[in-house]
């Protein structure tokens, strides 16, 4: 399976991405620079975490209108695996492949810890592999709470969008383990195909023992194993 692992001006967790994938998951694994078009025949495509384009106008706001971005639109939509990670998710929230916002952190201070994860939909090909246990995973986000309409989080909770919340090491979801304030401690949502998932914890971050968690492997094994069946 190939991966692709997009770079924009900014990005900072490229080069962690691609090692997960390179020298962790031990497959083929690409660069794509966010002015070219060529997806170069990826099978999944990564969107890393960052500051793209510095954020200088909103977080993901200026790379969803990259031409790279238009050609992941078009993967996207035709059921391309992609995966926003942090600035990443950001990003599809801006080009419109995810709804809702990611704002300013509620304690307005970036926040870099481990976290923990309720798996709140298995079924996903981002997902499948996972059991019945808090997934701990890091953020590192300034820009982290997320939010959305009322009826946009009817929507994302009736039809099993909500993939992921914050939650504590048991699996219970309280408002201490919300790092961010995001709206009913969402932190990982997917579109309606469930081809398209944004996260703001780093699972690429959290892919050895070493690092202090190799949660994050699930995460990509499970791309893996869907992969392989399909």
């Amino acid at each position: 399976m190939k991966f692709g692992v997009v770079v924009f001006p900014g990005s900072n967790c490229d080069l962690d991405s691609y090692y997960m994938v390179k020298d962790v998951l031990k497959q083929p694994v690409e660069y794509l620079w966010h002015r070219d078009k060529d997806l170069k025949g990826v099978d999944c495509v990564i969107l890393p975490g960052g500051f793209t384009y510095g954020d200088y106008l909103r977080p993901g706001a200026i790379a969803g209108f990259s031409p790279l971005v238009e050609s992941v639109k078009e993967f996207a939509h035709k059921g391309g695996l992609v995966l926003g990670i942090c600035n990443g998710f950001q990003v599809l929230t801006e080009a419109g492949l995810l709804p809702g916002a990611l704002y300013l952190n509620i304690s307005l201070q970036f926040r870099c810890v481990f976290t923990y994860l309720k798996v709140e939909n298995n079924r996903t090909p981002f997902t499948n592999l996972t059991e019945d246990r808090a997934l701990k995973i890091p953020v590192a986000h300034g820009d982290g709470n997320y939010y959305a309409d009322p009826e946009t989080l009817t929507e994302l909770e009736k039809n099993g969008r909500i993939v992921f919340r914050y939650c504590n090491p048991e699996g219970e979801v309280t408002k201490e383990a919300n790092p961010n304030g995001s709206l009913d401690n969402i932190a990982g949502i997917c579109n309606e195909k469930g081809n398209v998932l944004g996260m703001m914890p780093h699972p690429e971050r959290a892919g050895e023992e070493l690092l202090g968690s190799d949660d994050g492997k699930i995460i990509f094994d499970s791309i893996l194993k869907f992969w392989g069946e399909n």
